[in-house]
């Protein structure tokens, strides 16, 4: 687009412009040899005030375009008398724009619209070919985007990355452009950000904090370690960008292919693709953040926990679940309660009015609870990790690990004999063949052999299935381990710790009837489940009036 801002009455608009597919045709589609070739025009025909627009590296199918767009509002303005291109295809490649503008836009503004190379001028009449040109550039159009989809669709399947610049932590491997490796400094940060969002942190909240200690943002960042100019605002995280961060999968050291889609080559829009129409590929660079870490983050996500107007935010907010309705228990708090007033009570009680009891329970007796049952399962771990971990695996795995060996004999024995009929399709087949039976004897044969093996193809799958799930569990339970290793002889609870160690607490209605306030919770620990340990007690009591539960 010309620099000016000072245009003439009485303007010749040189459009030119180039997209990256056309920049493969050579030289003569370059922006250099447009220009010289419209205004060698324009100056031999005597056309004054020549003034360039200019579009490099942007596709024929939008006409969303800088130049584009600043020529239409000075025609709309009434400066532009003359439009000159080389060809059709420089002004567009979707037969319906480049029809309204031609015929319909510029004849309506007396705007006279010549194509060099077409010979297309509209002050010496119609040209009859000129909507046939205008119809093979959106063919061409079509063509090309077709010809590229399939391009990305073979490097997609083939786990290669899509993606132009790598996620924010990783860059490209100089050695090899199409590898990342991690960006050690923005690592840290993303690292951070996971962290924070584990102590219950959300984007908002996060992005604050991160503005407030001068944490250079992505675009920043990347800015910086191209040796490139800063923007305006170096340390201002959004958000969306936190949150963005928190959802790539990609740091977990897998590729993500074919997330987004659009309808048509015409349409930039990108739209969200179904999870069984995309690609993962494990392992394809170093991991920045585990998958278990990952996967809490994304559970955490779901729940999505704000603090209360007073500012407080319950350190249970998101984990807490009605036994009876299944809803979710909220947050109760005012600036006036002290710190043993604040409670959850069901989302479906609604004072009484709704479809639920109130399921009360105040957040000082969670606290009370949750903690007496992480430090019990630490520290029967640190003192007898043999019991734990038989307590743990007798509930979960013990019966599912005698099915797991009968899977694997039974896996073991059908692929024998799905190999062996592939065996017996060819001895029929050469005896159909040779006549030694007869083609109707073949034809049921083959049949029942078919269905035989279909059956099997198809059980042995759903066996892999359970095989694949009991290895996940056995994983799982390392994970958990893991997390009890860090928290040995904990005294206190914070976000952090409740949000690794718990996936939801189920709690009950009160039980009265034996003259006490007895309570139910129960505890559902992340990557195990529930876990009854020797000894174990899930309940609350208030027994004199006056104590709380």
């Amino acid at each position: 687009m010309t620099a000016n801002t000072n245009y003439p009455d009485n303007i010749t608009a040189l459009y030119a412009r180039l997209s990256q597919e056309d920049a493969l045709d050579g030289e003569s589609n370059s922006i250099a040899n447009q220009k010289k070739i419209l205004l060698k025009y324009a100056t031999d025909n005597g056309f004054p005030n020549p003034t360039f627009f200019i579009d490099d590296g942007v596709s024929g199918v939008t006409f969303d375009r800088p130049g584009w767009n600043e020529m239409i509002r000075l025609a709309e303005a009434g400066k532009v008398k003359t439009v000159i291109v080389k060809d059709m295809s420089r002004m567009g490649r979707d037969y319906l724009k480049v029809g309204y503008y031609t015929e319909s836009f510029f004849a309506e503004r007396d705007i006279r619209y010549i194509a060099i190379n077409d010979g297309v001028d509209s002050d010496k009449g119609d040209n009859d070919f000129t909507p046939f040109r205008n119809l093979f550039n959106d063919f061409y159009a079509r063509d090309t985007s077709k010809k590229i989809r399939a391009v990305m669709r073979a490097k997609g399947n083939a786990g290669e990355h899509l993606c132009t610049n790598p996620p924010y932590g990783y860059m490209k491997d100089p050695a090899d452009k199409k590898k990342w490796i991690v960006d050690e400094e923005a690592a840290e940060v993303v690292k951070r950000i996971f962290d924070l969002c584990i102590a219950g942190k959300g984007p908002m909240q996060i992005a604050k904090l991160l503005t407030a200690q001068h944490v250079l943002t992505v675009k920043a960042h990347c800015a910086q370690r191209d040796g490139k100019l800063l923007p305006e605002k170096p340390y201002r995280w959004s958000p969306k960008s936190v949150a963005g961060i928190l959802e790539r999968p990609e740091y977990t050291g897998c590729t993500v292919n074919f997330k987004t889609y659009s309808k048509s080559h015409k349409l930039k829009k990108r739209l969200h693709n179904a999870p069984e129409n995309q690609r993962i590929f494990p392992n394809t660079q170093p991991a920045i953040i585990e998958e278990q870490v990952f996967a809490r983050v994304q559970e955490l996500r779901e729940n999505k926990r704000r603090p209360s107007k007073t500012g407080k935010q319950g350190l249970f907010s998101g984990l807490l679940y009605c036994a009876d309705c299944g809803d979710k228990l909220y947050f109760c708090t005012t600036n006036s309660f002290s710190p043993k007033q604040d409670h959850y009570v069901c989302s479906n009680y609604k004072s009484n009015t709704g479809t639920c009891s109130a399921h009360f329970i105040r957040e000082e007796t969670l606290k009370l609870f949750a903690l007496q049952r992480i430090f019990d399962v630490t520290a029967l771990f640190f003192d007898d990790a043999m019991t734990f971990e038989e307590a743990a695996k007798k509930q979960h795995f013990q019966k599912a690990e005698k099915e797991v060996k009968k899977h694997k004999r039974e896996i073991a024995q059908a692929e024998k004999r799905i190999a062996e009929l592939d065996r017996i399709f060819k001895r029929i087949y050469e005896d159909d063949i040779s006549g030694a039976i007869s083609h109707e004897r073949f034809l049921k044969l083959s049949a029942a052999y078919e269905a035989e093996q279909k059956e099997l193809i198809e059980q042995v799958k759903i066996w892999q299935e359970a095989v694949e799930t009991f290895e996940q569990d056995k994983a799982d339970f390392d994970s958990f381990a893991a997390i009890v290793r860090k928290y040995v002889g904990i005294r206190e609870l914070t976000p952090t710790i409740v949000n690794e160690f718990v996936k939801k607490i189920i709690v009950h209605a009160p039980d009265k009837s034996s003259g006490h306030r007895r309570q139910k919770i129960e505890l559902v620990w992340n990557f195990i489940g529930e876990v009854n340990l020797p000894g174990d007690d899930q309940t609350v009591e208030r027994q004199r009036k006056g104590r709380t539960a």
